[in-house]
């Protein structure tokens, strides 16, 4: 009797804040959430340990999506859609990641949009049904990656450190695990690797004993194991400050250029896949369960 009457307390004290959501800023309503999700674990049992990814919730670190991109290599395949939308199974891809991020407590999301961006806005709206805050940031010319978080600036003033992540690959992470090793190592960036069997379409990183980046080596065209970027960041805001306005490039201008101020790599073992070419994207089809199994590994 009490579970029930409890759960019916969660689904109206859910509802009246994401009804008011439309009315107030996404700070507020991620705050009242995240409050109400730390009380109700208090509630049930007040002596329990809340677990590490409503730490990462409670110390309210955005995620910026690099949705922006044209995706030239997948317009035969979509040519008026977002690559970010490409549906896999019955969902846009983009979905994929929020709700691989809202999992782990990760509410506060910045869309970095720019080609086709009304339709990213179209589907998401303010998140509101996935149970997150969404802002954008809206760039009118191609800006490139780095030059994309430089103009969402204004959105990550109250972020001490922020993620940053492709919006159009999927990396099985620990988002608390990713954290605790950022603040570890304390560089001014943390980068997500995977070791690959074949790198031929991808750079490599170069890592030195103690998991610091020491150098970066373009795409070689050829079928050799290697590490390679995952296309997901952790940032010190500090780093705002070494990105010029206009475009700019994370991974060919400013992370060789920082090497010296302090880039770590923390090393995955999950899935992971990207959906830049016709081929990988077909294989995202194929693999679809798997990979929302990885994203919602308790669902």
């Amino acid at each position: 009797m009490e579970t029930a009457e409890f759960a019916r307390a969660d689904a109206e004290f859910y509802v009246e804040i994401l009804e008011r959501s439309h009315a107030i800023s996404y700070k507020t309503t991620y705050d009242a959430l995240h409050e109400f999700e730390l009380n109700r674990l208090l509630t049930v049992n007040p002596k329990s340990k809340i677990p590490s990814r409503f730490d990462i919730a409670q110390e309210d670190i955005p995620a910026v999506l690099l949705v922006g991109g044209i995706g030239t290599r997948l317009q035969p395949v979509l040519p008026a859609t977002p690559k970010p939308l490409a549906p896999v199974g019955d969902a846009p891809f983009l979905q994929l990641l929020i709700r691989q991020l809202r999992s782990q407590g990760i509410r506060h999301i910045v869309m970095c949009a720019g080609h086709l961006a009304e339709q990213i806005e179209e589907e998401f709206g303010d998140g509101h049904k996935w149970d997150v805050a969404i802002s954008y940031s809206k760039e009118s010319r191609p800006l490139g990656t780095a030059g994309a978080v430089k103009f969402a600036e204004c959105l990550l003033t109250q972020a001490s450190d922020f993620l940053v992540m492709n919006g159009d690959s999927f990396l099985e992470l620990d988002f608390s695990e990713f954290i605790r090793f950022h603040r570890e190592h304390n560089g001014l960036i943390s980068m997500a690797v995977r070791r690959v069997p074949d790198t031929t379409r991808y750079g490599t990183v170069r890592l030195d004993t103690h998991n610091r980046v020491v150098g970066f080596r373009e795409k070689m065209g050829t079928p050799v194991p290697g590490i390679i970027n995952g296309g997901v960041y952790l940032f010190k805001h500090a780093i705002l400050e070494h990105i010029p306005d206009g475009p700019a490039s994370l991974e060919k201008d400013l992370f060789p250029s920082l090497l010296v101020r302090g880039v770590y790599a923390l090393e995955q073992q999950g899935m992971f896949i990207d959906i830049g070419t016709p081929e990988d994207y077909a294989r995202a089809q194929e693999l679809c369960g798997r990979l929302y199994q990885a994203a919602l590994p308790e669902t």
